[in-house]
Parts: C-alpha cells; structure tokens; sequence
C-alpha cells in the first residue's frame, strides 16, 4: 500500500500530465500550416471589414477627410488615372490623400482589384499581401517547426501595422525571400522576376540583385533581369500612347527628386539627425551600400548556406533603415529579415537581447502598449523603432565578416 507521501506524489505528476499534454498539442497546432493560414484569413478579413466601416478622418489642417485605407484608394485611383491620361504622381486631394509613388506598371497591374467594389478589392489586396509574405516566411530554413511559430507570432504584429495601412511592404518582403528560394533552385527566371517586380513597386528592391553574385548562370540572370525590366516598363502600352506612358516616366522621376528630401523616416540618417544633428542623408546611404557589400569580398564563402541566407536578412533589414522615407508599417520588411536572421540559427545569449529590444521598441513602441505621450514626445521624434534593427544589421554584418569557409566536403558548404 502506497504511503499518503507517495500517493501525493503520483497525484501531483498525474496533475501534470494533461498540461504536458496539451502543451504538445498547442506545439503541434503552431506548427501546422493551416491553422496559421486560416489564422491570417480571419484577421485579413477583421481588419477590411474594420477600414471599410470606421468613419472618415481627416490627416490635415484643411479638414479633407479621407478613408483609413486611403493607400489602396491611391492604389485603386492609379489604375484609373493611368487609363485616362491623368498624371499619376500629381497630388488629387478631391479623390485621395497623399501621393502616388510607384511604376505606371505596378497601376495597370492593381486592374483586377480596382474594377471591384473598395470591400473586396482591398480584401483582396490584404490577402495578396499577407499570404505572398506568409508561404515565402514559412519556406525561410527555420531551426525548427518550433523556431517557426515562434518566428510567424514575432511578425505577426508587424504584419499587422503593414495591412491595416493597406500598405506594399508584405507583398515586397515576401517576393524579396520568394526570389532568394527561386535562386537556391536554381530558378533564375522566376527570381529576376520577382526582383524587378519589387523595383516597380519601390525602387529599393534593385538591392536584391546582389543575391545573384552567389549563383551561376550569371549570365542568363543579366539577361532575364534586362527582358522583365523592359516589359514592366512597356506593359502600360496595353493602355497608354507611347507619348503618354513616356510623359508618365518623366513624371515620375520629377516627383522621386522632389521627394528626396521631403522627410528623414525611422531611418539611419533620421536617427543620426535626431540623436546627433548629423545630416548626411546621401552619404550615409552611400556608407551603408558600402558596408553591405563588404562582407561579399570574402569570394570563398559564398559556397556557406548561412552566409548566403545572412546576407538576405542584411538586404531586408538594409532596405528599411537605408530609406528616408521609411515610415512604421514599412518595417515589417526589417523585422522579416530579423526574424531569418535569429531563428534560423542557435542564438547567443546576446542576440536574444537584441531580439528582445527589436520586439519591444521597433514592433510594440507604435502600438498602445506604450503611452500616446510617451510615442510623440521620444518614439516618433527620435526614430527609437529604427535604433534595435540598426544595431540587429551591424550584428548581421560582423557574423558575416567572421564566417569561415567550410571544409571541402561538408555538408555546410551547399544546402
């Protein structure tokens, strides 16, 4: 007969059995791929239904007021413009707030969902962006199916900011981390593809093209890079007369010059202009392109999978904190390339720091948890979102500098 010592005992770890076991279950249901796709479709769809219905707002002085999804309206306008000869990058306050800052092809190409009713349209819109982002970040060499969830739930807010601002950002991390799986098979023609689309999109996507340097068939990468930037460029002409797709171009540029110098953003030069009254906003984008690139002097390492993939999370991060106009639902680019960066590998106790600042100043500081006075008085103002992703690159690029080429013959060497 069991002492009362003993029974307690076998009743106490018996207590703990079912929590083990639903622990493994709750493990098992992250891990699965469609608990995190209808997962996403409930919160794309929430968060449309939640912009189409909240009132109108206004987002100056003047008293205009406007939708809270007035990116996709300018989206949706472009299309529109573009067909009847309007000049896209002009501002049309009666219509939309803001400009329009893209290709004339990325216009054309926004037809299916501007010809719909606003609801489905930017439904349609989310989606696109959400779940590109979502099967491009699940196929990323997660450590494992653990490492995965948990990398998915550190983007999620983060995806969250990007979508209920109906903004590109998802759409281009997405097909940035598609083009890095496309060039690891050897798939130069999709790759280059989604390359250039990102270019037409936002200009800063052309920093991808250094992936190709660790791939052969360098050549035919040339060429299919050169065949889709011609047809993007002259795929409005389904549309427009040759003059007026031209006139659009030279709009364009004028309003890119124009915008240069419009805002520092949470950027490295907003943060160098904020904390040390530092302007070099040129020049810094010109140290970071340096910078970048260094580690890709070291020929013999580009053999090394995780040098490959490091280098990926340097781009994602470096096209965000390099960009003056980089504004907060643009960072889920940066915290994508932070995510493949520290989940992919066995962490150190300080990149478990740096993730940790990254989670609580660059994706929590916009949100509610922090204090309305607290974000206008030193978030905002001081660019302290880009500070964590800032300090997160310097460490991506040290990692790369130190990595070593592997022994001929290992497994290390190649994926």
């Amino acid at each position: 007969m069991l002492s009362y010592e003993a029974s307690s005992l076998l009743v106490s770890s018996n207590t703990l059995l079912p929590s083990r076991h639903m622990w493994n279950k709750v493990e098992k249901l992250l891990s699965n791929k469609w608990f995190w796709i209808i997962l996403l479709l409930i919160i794309t769809a929430a968060i449309t239904a939640q912009s189409i219905l909240l009132p109108l707002k206004t987002f100056s002085s003047d008293g205009k007021q406007y939708t809270h999804y007035n990116n996709y309206i300018i989206f949706k306008n472009s299309f529109y413009h573009l067909i009847d000869n309007i000049d896209l990058y002009k501002l049309h306050p009666d219509k939309q707030w803001d400009l329009y800052k893209y290709s004339p092809a990325f216009a054309l190409l926004m037809a299916p969902m501007a010809i719909m009713p606003d609801w489905a349209g930017l439904f349609f819109w989310n989606a696109l962006n959400v779940f590109v982002f979502f099967f491009a970040f699940w196929r990323m060499p997660f450590k494992d199916p653990r490492m995965r969830w948990l990398a998915l739930a550190f983007v999620l807010i983060e995806l969250i900011t990007s979508i209920q601002n109906s903004q590109s950002n998802a759409l281009i991390a997405g097909m940035l981390m598609f083009a890095f799986v496309a060039m690891e098979k050897r798939q130069v023609a999709l790759a280059t593809l989604l390359i250039v689309g990102t270019v037409y999109i936002k200009l800063f996507g052309i920093v991808a093209l250094a992936l190709f340097i660790f791939y052969p068939q360098k050549t035919k990468a040339i060429a299919y890079t050169a065949l889709w930037t011609l047809l993007l460029a002259i795929i409005p002409l389904l549309v427009v007369s040759p003059s007026q797709l031209q006139f659009q171009y030279q709009s364009w540029l004028y309003m890119l010059r124009a915008d240069h110098s419009a805002s520092w953003g949470f950027s490295v030069a907003g943060w160098l202009y904020t904390w040390f009254g530092v302007e070099m906003k040129n020049n810094i984008v010109l140290l970071g392109a340096f910078i970048l690139l260094l580690p890709l002097a070291s020929y013999n390492v580009y053999k090394i999978y995780r040098f490959r993939l490091l280098f990926l999370a340097s781009i994602l991060v470096w096209v965000v904190i390099f960009n003056h106009k980089a504004e907060s639902p643009t960072f889920i680019i940066a915290i994508a390339g932070v995510a493949v960066w520290y989940f992919t590998q066995t962490p150190s106790k300080l990149d478990t720091v740096l993730l940790l600042l990254a989670l609580i100043f660059t994706v929590l500081s916009p949100t509610d948890i922090f204090p309305r006075q607290l974000r206008n008085e030193y978030i905002v103002p001081y660019a302290i979102k880009a500070v964590p992703c800032i300090a997160i690159w310097c460490k991506i690029v040290w990692e790369m500098m130190s990595v070593q080429p592997a022994p001929i013959g290992s497994k290390h060497a190649e994926k």
